[in-house]
């Protein structure tokens, strides 16, 4: 569905929940297939700005409300799949990203505070903090549980 340009006012400027409507309504449109950006520009008459700023309203606000979890892959771009798996690879991938950020900042900063002063309160807390975090990232992305734990009764 094409939507057609103006309807902007003087600013120029659409808000935020127009923008997402737009390229919410793309989306479910364009189903099972995801659209690039390109693509949600050209399907909504938005600029690639106004596209990103509907995309973020999607996340914060009408995913939720309309039950579509929303997904980016490099391959099919911007989409709402229906196959729970698909929700899940991308969640995990998401957590690994996280993951690996963390990790990076307790290498190169928390670790290296915490050593050169190794009675800094602060530093201690968030090494202890932030190590707790990793290990909930780890599990997450890896679809593990943590050491020791148990997986829940089945129900009868």
């Amino acid at each position: 569905m094409a939507f057609a340009k103006g309807g902007q006012g003087r600013s120029g400027k659409l808000p935020k929940n127009v923008c997402g409507e737009r390229v919410r309504i793309a989306l479910v449109e364009a189903r099972p297939a995801g659209l690039s950006l390109k693509q949600l520009v050209a399907a909504t008459g938005l600029s690639p700005y106004q596209v990103r700023k509907g995309i973020l309203w999607i996340k914060e606000t009408a995913a939720t409300e309309h039950l579509t979890p929303l997904i980016w892959t490099p391959r099919d771009g911007y989409r709402f799949p229906t196959d729970p798996a698909d929700w899940i690879a991308y969640e995990r991938a998401q957590f690994k990203a996280s993951l690996t950020r963390v990790g990076r900042l307790l290498s190169g900063t928390i670790a290296p505070h915490a050593l050169r002063y190794p009675d800094d309160r602060w530093a201690k807390f968030v090494l202890a903090q932030t190590t707790s975090m990793a290990s909930t990232l780890d599990m997450l992305a890896n679809g593990t549980t943590p050491v020791g734990s148990r997986p829940a009764a089945p129900t009868t």
